[in-house]
């Protein structure tokens, strides 16, 4: 089965097609920053008309390198939800009219479900059951994975993910938009012992996460240290990254106790961070535990994830061709495939 995945719930464009033998065949990603850079963050309205400009061009391209025809598809998947509902709509509008177009199903996808089988892609691949760590812009989530729709969540953040935490903190120390990859290559030249920021909720007793505080501590200490240096900003941005690593590692270690599961998935932007699955890889080979990534280049938004999630779902979709967007969407509210 040949499925053809669009993304674009936020600010960068994916399409992909995956053969549920072959494997992926294709994939094109375009992403907006350069234009949001302007404003400090991403501009609904101009994330919306530049995926309508970008999605027809990139399903092309995607055709031609796998040597396919819209004829061949057998299905098309779209993220539905959650994220910017203009941007959501762009997708939802163009795979439901190339359904309509050439008799095919159309299936609606679950961002963070891509994100959370994107790891599937890669070799080796998870087996189920799983934890399952979801660090993608909003989003930092533990889930209990037993299957395909079968999903548990075991806990959450209460205000800011760990991906805001990363941005509003670079934003803070004059890294530019985006700031989370800036932070991070700076912390790989700091000291992360010169300061000592927060561990919030480390000690909570539960699975949920707290990163405004950290954000504020960072805030505090930049007004103290004013004006930076590029020594002390490097040292900061270590000691904030390292903040956040030890607090997602152990509350991994600690969902991975309370499950009785052995393998742990890393999903999602802030799973590229270089510093965390350092930290994971150690904690988890002491413990004997497995972590599984998906590959670097899928670990931003990508059509990828959303074209093999849709293969998963293949018995969830439509011929009726109406369509939504869901800009909020649980993910345990999943049906089970």
């Amino acid at each position: 089965m040949l499925v053809l995945g669009i993304e674009s719930s936020c600010d960068e464009t994916g399409v992909a097609l995956y053969h549920s033998e072959r494997g992926l065949l294709a994939h094109r990603l375009h992403s907006q920053i350069a234009m949001h850079t302007e404003y400090g963050g991403v501009v609904p309205e101009l994330a919306s008309r530049d995926h309508i400009r970008r999605v027809l061009p990139l399903t092309e391209s995607c055709l031609a390198e796998a040597g396919a025809t819209l004829d061949e598809l057998d299905a098309i998947a779209f993220t539905q939800g959650p994220g910017l509902a203009g941007a959501l709509l762009v997708g939802a509008s163009v795979a439901n009219a190339l359904g309509f177009a050439l008799q095919k199903p159309v299936i609606g996808v679950h961002h963070l479900e891509g994100h959370l089988l994107s790891p599937l892609l890669a070799e080796p691949r998870p087996a189920f059951p799983f934890v399952a760590l979801l660090v993608s812009g909003g989003h930092t989530q533990l889930m209990a994975v037993r299957g395909i729709g079968e999903y548990e969540l075991l806990g959450e953040t209460v205000d800011d993910a760990a991906g805001e935490a990363f941005d509003k903190s670079a934003k803070l120390l004059g890294l530019g938009y985006p700031g989370g990859p800036a932070l991070s290559k700076l912390a790989d030249q700091g000291d992360a012992k010169r300061f000592k920021l927060p561990r919030p909720m480390l000690h909570s007793g539960d699975l949920d996460f707290s990163f405004s505080g950290l954000k504020t501590a960072v805030l505090n200490l930049v007004q103290q240290q004013s004006p930076l240096d590029d020594t002390t900003r490097a040292d900061i941005c270590a000691a904030f990254q390292e903040a956040i690593v030890e607090v997602l590692t152990k509350k991994c270690l600690a969902a991975l106790k309370q499950t009785g599961m052995q393998r742990l998935v890393i999903a999602g932007g802030v799973g590229a961070n270089r510093q965390l699955r350092a930290g994971l890889d150690d904690a988890a080979a002491r413990r004997r535990y497995q972590v599984f990534y998906p590959p670097l280049a899928l670990c931003t938004d990508n059509g990828a994830m959303i074209a093999y999630a849709g293969a998963m779902r293949l018995k969830h979709a439509r011929h009726d061709y109406s369509y939504g967007a869901k800009p909020r969407w649980p993910l345990d509210s999943l049906p089970v495939a």
